[in-house]
């Protein structure tokens, strides 16, 4: 069980790597307004099994404080992001951003059950060794005039840290409240979009399919899929090879034409999936019982 959650989690790592090729293909849509869009899209799937399934409507009875981290977690982390775009340039609001992974690492030594080791915090320090070579390829340049940029990004870290490793508590809570989440993130999102931006609709269908595209997949199925993998699986390694998103997206990027391959790419890729395998070799690496052993436990 634990490996399959873990498994599945993963697979939003992969969603996430397509969010930059999405983004980028879904035309000049203001980011509040991408982000409501796409939310509302997001949280369709989940409707259809609840009118399917009238009775799971009942695991949307949750304690508020379930219903104030989901939506913190998912509102929260956007309206942070977004926020410090806005007041930093994105190489540098984009890298602190990205600490998120090692805080999560870090983070779990507080979770019941878990022992933080250290090859989990080598593994993520490699995997954030990678991802600077990916954002940063074109130098980072750190300027004071930009500290509330800065610090909202690390809050936008912070945030999404936070909400994963809380959420680890909520594992009796279904994995159907994300439904909610992604539909009050929605709501939250047309509103910041109504007060700072000005509407701007997709001019083609092509863009219109990257938007599909995002709700279904990175800002949708992708939520749900962290959801149970942060509750079930392992979120150390989890933590740790989320740093394989931004690399991802980086070689997706290259082969759709968005980028250029580089020595850069390369060195990332190495750092990225060597630290993603030095943190997960409890899993990979797993000793197995003696023979004497495995007939004990039978018996």
């Amino acid at each position: 069980m634990r490996l399959r959650a873990t498994l599945i989690g993963f697979t939003a790592i992969l969603m996430w790597a397509l969010l930059a090729l999405f983004t980028a293909a879904s035309g000049k849509i203001p980011p509040f307004q991408l982000s409501a869009i796409c939310f509302l899209i997001g949280s369709l799937p989940g409707i259809a099994v609840l009118i399917a399934r009238p009775g799971r409507l009942a695991l949307l009875r949750q304690p508020a404080k379930v219903w104030f981290v989901g939506v913190a977690g998912l509102f929260g982390y956007h309206f942070l992001y977004f926020t410090a775009l806005r007041n930093a340039p994105a190489v540098e609001a984009g890298l602190i951003a990205y600490l998120w992974p090692l805080f999560i690492v870090v983070g779990s030594a507080m979770l019941p059950g878990e022992r933080l080791r250290w090859y989990h915090v080598a593994g993520a320090l490699a995997g954030l060794a990678g991802t600077t070579l990916i954002v940063g390829r074109n130098g980072i340049d750190f300027d004071g005039a930009y500290a509330i940029g800065y610090g909202t990004a690390f809050l936008c870290a912070f945030t999404w840290a936070g909400y994963s490793l809380v959420t680890r508590r909520f594992e009796a809570v279904s994995t159907d409240v994300v439904t909610g989440f992604c539909l009050a993130t929605s709501v939250l999102s047309l509103l910041c979009h109504l007060a700072l931006e000005t509407t701007v609709w997709p001019a083609t269908g092509f863009e219109w399919f990257a938007v599909l595209g995002l709700g279904l997949l990175p800002v949708g199925a992708a939520f749900y899929a962290w959801d149970f993998g942060v509750k079930n699986g392992d979120i150390q390694i989890l933590g740790a090879a989320s740093y394989a998103a931004p690399l991802l997206s980086t070689l997706i990027l290259v082969t759709a034409g968005f980028a250029e391959p580089s020595w850069r790419i390369a060195a990332a890729c190495l750092l990225v999936t060597g630290g993603a395998i030095v943190a997960a070799q409890d899993m990979i690496f797993r000793r197995r019982p003696a023979t004497g052993d495995a007939v004990a436990e039978r018996v």
